[in-house]
């Protein structure tokens, strides 16, 4: 049975392309895939995410949610073996996912546009729980 407060998440299930800048790679562009999935028949929705190019890591992250709330847990585990959990909420046509952790806090907001078949994801970093920085930004493009 689909977990319905993960519902909204549907608009990210299938298959997608992913091409992208670092302010950390500068000069190089980063294609990769990224992968949503339901699991448990619907309970839990699992991302895959990979880059080809050196530098950006892959990783794997479990959606799931709390019944008192309207905002899921993103669990996230990368192959650099950094584990983190990240809040995130899908309206309409806006996801987005964010950390609030001292110095290395997070965010992230993807519009989704061409009919739910692109999605423009911008992350930002902040350092000192202040002022935020430009991080991964990638355009995702659905496969179909």
């Amino acid at each position: 049975m689909l977990n319905p407060k993960l519902k909204p998440f549907s608009l990210l299930v299938g298959e997608w392309n992913t091409i992208g800048v670092h302010p950390l790679i500068p000069g190089t562009v980063l294609h990769g895939h990224v992968s949503f999935k339901w699991i448990e028949d619907g309970a839990f929705l699992l991302m895959h995410s990979e880059v080809e190019e050196e530098g950006i890591p892959s990783g794997i992250a479990v959606f799931g949610c709390d019944d008192a709330s309207d905002v899921a847990s993103m669990l996230y585990f990368d192959e650099r073996g950094v584990s983190r959990i990240y809040e995130t909420t899908l309206n309409g046509n806006v996801w987005q996912f964010w950390r609030n952790a001292p110095g290395f806090s997070q965010r992230a907001t993807g519009i989704f546009t061409d009919e739910n078949n692109t999605i423009q994801v911008i992350g930002e970093l902040s350092r000192d729980d202040a002022n935020w920085a430009r991080d991964l930004e990638q355009t995702y493009t659905r496969v179909k």
